[in-house]
C-alpha cells in the first residue's frame, strides 16, 4: 500500500492506493484551508498552520485504519507548484508561504528585465520573469522585507518546509525545483547567474538530489506518532500539475492534460528534453530528470466563475439557457484576467474587463462571454504547444469541468478539437503513487 499525500492550496488530502494505483475505498481523508488573499496582491499561507493541517489528515487517516490495519511500504506526494517559504537558522519560519498567485513583487518583474535578456533565461530555466516565480519574489523580500531577508537561513518551496519537519531533510526534488523560476531546466541544477544577481548562495537553497528516488524515513517524534508509519519510505514531493499529468494518463507528446480548478492549465509532458527553443508564452519544468512537462497556465478559471456567480445576479438556470446559445452572440468580450495573467503574455499589468455591454445585454451574456474568455485562452495555449509538439487527443479534470459539461463543451467548440473527460477524481494523488510505483519497480513505465 501506499500513502498518497496531496496538497493544495485549498486543502491537504491523505489517501491509501494499492500497488495498482487503485483507492482503497473508505481510506481518504480531506482537510480544508485557504489562502489568504487581498486585492493588494496578497496570496499566502501560514507554514505551520498549514503543516498542521497536513498533520491533522494524516491523523484522521490513522484513526480510519486503525481498526483495518494495512502495511504502508510508502509515502508518496503532491505539493502546490511554485510557492516560496523563508526559514531562519532553527527552521521557524521568517516569512509566509507565498503561493504564485501574490503579486506583489510584481514591479521587479521590469527591473530583472532589464538586467537579463529574458528570451535567453526563458529558455534555460523554463519560466518569465513574473510574480509567480522566486526571482522577483526574492527581489522583492530583499528591498521591502529587510529583515525577513536578514534572518532567513534557507530559502524553501512548502513542500521543502514539510519535509524538514516531518523527515528532518528540506532536500526538493527536481520536479518542486523546475518550478521555481531559479532552476537551469537542461543542466537539471540550480541557475548560477541567476543566483549570483538574486544575492542568493546554494547553501540558502533546499540540495537537490542525485537520484530522484531517494525516500526518507519519519523522524522519531513523527515515527513515535505515527507507528504506522514507522517503517514507510517518503519520497520528495512533485509538483501537483506535473502529477496530474501523470494521473490524468497524459505522459506523451500527443496527449495534453487541460485542467480547471480554481486556475486553469494544459500541459504536455513526456520523456526526454525541453525544446531546443520553449515557446515565449509557455513554461517548460521537469517531473523528473527523464520527464519533462510544457505549457501554459490561467490566472482565471473556476475562481472567475466564482466571481460571476457571487457579483452578478444570475439565474439558476444560467448554465441551461447559455446551453441554447451560439458562441458569441451577445457581442460582450470579457478579458479573463480578473486574477491577473500568466500564460501567454505574461502581462504583470493586466486586468480583467468586460467591453462593448450595451443596455439590451444581461447577467448571462457577461457569464458566457467570460467562459468563452477562457477557452480563448486555452486556445492560444494550445496553438504554442503545437509549434513544438503535435496534440492529437486532449484530457480534460478539474472540478469546474466536471460541474460544468457546458462550459466543457464550449472549450472543445472553440478548441476544435473533441475532450476526453477524465474519469479519475484525484489525479494529483493518483499520479504521485504512479511515480512512486515506477521508482519501485512495480511498474515498467507510466502511460
Amino acid at each position: 500500500m501506499i500513502l498518497a499525500l496531496d496538497i493544495g492550496t485549498s486543502s491537504v488530502r491523505a489517501s491509501l492506493y494499492n500497488e495498482s494505483a487503485e483507492p482503497v475505498r473508505g481510506a481518504s481523508v480531506k482537510v480544508e484551508h485557504s489562502l489568504v488573499v487581498s486585492g493588494s496582491g496578497v496570496a499566502e499561507i501560514d507554514a505551520d498552520g498549514c503543516l498542521a493541517q497536513l498533520i491533522e489528515a494524516i491523523d484522521q487517516l490513522g484513526e480510519k485504519l486503525a481498526k483495518r490495519p494495512h502495511p504502508i511500504s510508502h509515502v508518496a506526494t503532491s505539493c502546490f507548484w511554485h510557492s516560496l517559504v523563508g526559514i531562519d537558522a532553527n527552521g521557524k519560519p521568517t516569512t509566509k508561504v507565498f503561493s504564485w498567485a501574490d503579486t506583489r513583487s510584481r514591479k521587479y518583474t521590469e527591473v530583472l528585465r532589464k538586467k537579463f535578456d529574458e528570451a535567453t533565461v526563458h529558455n534555460r530555466t523554463g519560466a518569465r520573469f513574473h510574480s509567480s516565480f522566486w526571482p522577483a519574489k526574492l527581489l522583492w523580500l530583499r528591498h521591502e522585507r529587510p529583515d525577513a531577508w536578514a534572518t532567513t537561513a534557507r530559502w524553501l518551496s512548502f513542500s521543502d518546509y514539510a519535509a524538514m519537519k516531518l523527515v528532518g531533510d528540506a532536500g526538493t526534488s527536481v520536479s518542486i525545483a523546475s518550478g521555481t523560476g531559479i532552476f537551469d531546466q537542461r543542466k537539471c541544477d540550480w541557475d548560477d547567474e541567476l543566483l549570483r544577481y538574486l544575492k542568493v548562495t546554494r547553501e540558502k537553497l533546499p540540495v537537490i538530489p542525485e537520484a530522484d528516488d531517494e525516500p526518507r524515513k519519519l523522524s522519531n517524534k513523527f515515527a513515535k506518532r505515527w507507528p504506522w508509519l514507522a517503517d514507510s519510505l517518503w519520497f520528495p514531493a512533485i509538483a501537483d500539475g506535473a502529477a496530474d499529468n501523470l494521473g490524468s494518463g497524459c505522459i506523451s507528446r500527443t496527449k495534453a492534460a487541460l485542467m480547471i480548478g480554481t486556475s486553469g492549465a494544459m500541459r504536455v509532458a513526456y520523456e526526454g528534453e525541453p525544446p531546443a527553443a520553449i515557446p515565449s508564452g509557455l513554461w517548460s519544468y521537469r517531473i523528473d530528470r527523464e520527464k519533462v512537462i510544457i505549457g501554459g497556465a490561467l490566472s482565471d478559471g473556476g475562481n472567475l466563475y466564482a466571481w460571476m456567480k457571487k457579483n452578478l445576479d444570475l439565474p439558476k438556470d444560467a448554465e441551461e439557457q447559455i446551453a441554447k446559445r451560439p458562441l458569441g452572440a451577445h457581442g460582450v468580450t470579457v478579458s479573463p484576467y480578473f486574477h491577473g495573467e500568466r500564460s501567454t503574455l505574461y502581462r504583470e499589468d493586466a486586468r480583467g474587463a468586460i467591453d462593448c455591454l450595451t443596455a439590451s445585454n444581461d447577467a448571462i451574456d457577461i457569464l458566457q462571454a467570460a467562459m468563452e474568455g477562457v477557452a480563448y485562452r486555452f486556445a492560444e495555449i494550445l496553438k504554442q504547444l503545437n509549434s513544438v509538439v503535435k496534440v492529437r487527443e486532449i484530457v480534460a479534470s478539474g472540478g469546474a469541468l466536471r460541474d460544468s459539461p457546458v462550459w466543457t463543451r464550449m472549450i472543445s467548440d472553440i478548441l476544435g478539437r473533441n475532450l476526453t473527460m477524465n474519469t479519475a477524481r484525484e489525479s494529483s494523488s493518483r499520479g504521485a503513487v504512479l511515480l512512486a510505483l515506477e521508482s519501485i519497480g512495480k511498474i515498467d513505465k507510466i502511460g
